[in-house]
């Protein structure tokens, strides 16, 4: 790994290459479709992929049967995500740099999970945009500005900060997450806002309203309270997907420059940094055909609330044809193979989302002007009433704390996660974080190794500080504990697991 560090301070390295590609020599260059930092040279560029794809090799030749995940080095961590058939996603990232920094390779793998997702959600595959045009170049006009603004979301705005593991870029500085950040939440999952009976049927006669707002068209929803799931009518991962861009961008608290999300997306919302990287700095040419018809959905501070409750925003900008449609967002969503209109109304905590077939407007089944008065006529009131009830209910950032408990709950089939409040993982003891992170990775290599089934799992580690650190893995649900009472025994730590499964998951994870 001598290469990666010839002269320069980096501490990661992000790139998404085809191994279908730049197979002739001297071509080497093509399957290289992203590359960050953009402006490192090309030699470095050609080392790190050139021995990411030979580590591919290397362990598909002796383990075909597993995935290539994470590899160490001397120096490095090489951390592989393939999304797609032979497109690979890799980060590389120094090993305990200066501070002894510590991360849990998950996270960082979930890191290239999500950004792949939101490039999915805009963009549409990167294979099929190959297809589109085999040169290469549509692609990485699309991947690097998207990527950059992804990455921005991680800049440090300040070293008080002791959230995430610091990494030079360049010279900007970025946040990645640590053991503190990972130990008891979970990336690429929704959080759910607990409902009364009675609110349940609310918000369930507002969806039903918001559905007739488009007359005959089938469309969708998602209703969000801060940053907080109420409902959706998508499938697990669009709302993934849409859940995660509304935190970052569309949700009261991101468009607040006084608030910050509570949130697993805490730390990235609300940033006002200047992208890392720009459009300019690809390494492949800056033709004007090239980004003509870039589009940058995570560019910050992009989003405003107009006087009718609606969000607006300019990234979409206007084809050359004038249409006043084509300035109007659109989403891909995975399960109906579709492009759909994003149409966001907020009203104070509440922002509601409802996605509209763009075939549908072409045809001129509807209008979109037309959806928004019947929005505004037919459920604004319903909005005002419901958002009203909701706030009185809600507990506030505290609102899932359980005494004497930190917790993290994981539902993989819905792909729904709840946990401690951050104020309160907070005030975990650093021994206890990092024997949970150790649990974690642990838990994370054993379902890597059963990946074929699902396993039912429990492992116990007591920390350097006497806490309880306990997993309980069972029908695709996860648990995760730290309980710091010293005095407690095993059998103390693992009644208290009983009595909190029992009371908070309906006795998922009891085992016999």
């Amino acid at each position: 790994m001598a290469s990666m560090s010839s002269g320069d301070d980096e501490s990661l390295r992000l790139c998404v290459f085809d191994l279908r590609r730049g197979q002739t020599e001297g071509q080497e260059l093509d399957k290289i479709l992203f590359f960050h930092p953009p402006d490192l040279h090309l030699s470095a560029q050609l080392s790190v992929t050139g021995l990411s794809e030979g580590l591919i090799t290397f362990t598909r030749l002796f383990s075909p049967e597993a995935a290539c995940e994470v590899i160490e080095a001397e120096r490095h961590s090489h951390v592989f995500h393939e999304p797609e058939p032979d497109i690979w996603m890799v980060m590389v990232v120094e090993k305990n740099k200066d501070t002894g920094a510590i991360w849990r390779v998950d996270a960082l793998r979930g890191m290239l999970k999500e950004v792949h997702s939101l490039f999915l959600m805009f963009h549409g595959s990167v294979r099929a945009l190959l297809e589109k045009e085999p040169t290469g170049e549509l692609t990485r006009s699309q991947l690097y500005p998207f990527i950059a603004d992804y990455l921005s979301t991680f800049q440090k705005r300040s070293r008080s900060q002791d959230c995430c593991c610091d990494l030079f870029v360049g010279k900007q500085l970025l946040q990645l997450p640590n053991f503190r950040e990972t130990t008891l939440s979970e990336r690429g999952t929704v959080q759910m806002l607990t409902l009364s009976r009675d609110t349940a049927l609310e918000v369930q006669s507002l969806v039903q309203v918001l559905d007739s707002c488009a007359e005959n068209i089938r469309c969708h929803s998602m209703i969000l309270f801060q940053d907080l799931l109420v409902s959706t009518t998508l499938s697990p991962d669009d709302t993934v997907s849409l859940f995660t861009f509304a935190v970052m961008r569309l949700t009261s608290p991101a468009l607040s420059s006084d608030s910050s999300s509570w949130s697993y997306l805490r730390k990235r919302t609300g940033s006002t940094s200047a992208p890392i990287g720009s459009i300019e700095s690809l390494h492949s040419g800056n033709s004007d055909n090239m980004h003509r018809d870039v589009i940058r959905p995570l560019q910050n501070d992009k989003w405003k609330k107009g006087k009718d409750g609606f969000l607006a925003t300019d990234i979409w900008g206007l084809e050359t044809s004038g249409s006043p449609d084509s300035a109007i967002p659109t989403i891909w969503l995975q399960q109906t193979q579709e492009r759909v209109y994003l149409l966001a109304y907020q009203y104070k905590s509440l922002t509601l989302l409802l996605l509209l077939p763009t075939t549908a407007i072409v045809n001129g089944d509807i209008s979109v002007p037309a959806v928004k008065q019947q929005v505004i006529e037919q459920a604004s009131l319903r909005i005002m009433k419901m958002e009203e009830k909701i706030s009185r209910g809600w507990g506030g950032e505290n609102a899932y704390h359980v005494k004497g408990y930190r917790y993290l709950v994981v539902d993989n089939d819905l792909e729904v996660s709840r946990a401690s409040p951050s104020g309160k993982v907070a005030t975990l003891a650093k021994e206890s974080l990092l024997a949970l992170n150790k649990l974690r990775e642990e838990v994370d290599l054993e379902k890597s190794r059963s990946k074929t089934q699902e396993k039912d799992l429990e492992i116990c580690i007591r920390a350097k500080n006497n806490a309880w650190v306990i997993a309980r893995v069972t029908r695709g649900k996860e648990l995760y504990m730290a309980l710091e009472k010293a005095s407690d025994t095993l059998l103390d730590a693992t009644d208290a697991v009983g009595r909190f499964s029992n009371r908070y998951c309906s006795g998922a994870f009891l085992m016999d």
